[in-house]
């Protein structure tokens, strides 16, 4: 299975979404910023940055900015509750699989992360 690193600020589902990848056989690692998260992606490697884009210290806009310039192979998928922070990631869509809407069920990052993989 893949090695996910989950960068979130907000610990319960920064943990949740943890809980259910390791349960579907994944190693996660995770980070409640995105400076922690580029520290950690420098000690990877991972196969899958799943990121929120709203967060202090670095936002995961810049975190997918340095991850795809430092590691053109780590697959990227982010995630936001607001409308106006998934245009801010228009630049990346080249780079980013997809933006996930929350609030989101389990299955549906359960998916979103299964096709990142996949792709």
């Amino acid at each position: 299975m893949a090695r996910i690193l989950i960068t979130e600020d907000e610990d319960s589902l920064r943990s949740f979404v943890a809980r259910a990848l390791r349960l579907d056989g994944h190693e996660t690692d995770e980070a409640a910023d995105g400076a922690e998260g580029l520290e950690k992606l420098k000690q990877g490697p991972y196969d899958l940055l799943l990121s929120d884009i709203r967060m202090p210290v670095m936002d995961g806009i810049e975190l997918a900015h340095q991850a795809a310039s430092g590691w053109p192979e780590l697959k990227i998928l982010l995630m936001t509750g607001y409308a106006e922070q998934r245009e801010r990631a228009d630049d990346l869509m080249e780079k980013v699989i997809d933006v996930v809407s929350k609030p989101f069920a389990l299955s549906d990052i359960r998916k979103a992360v299964g096709r990142a993989l996949a792709a």
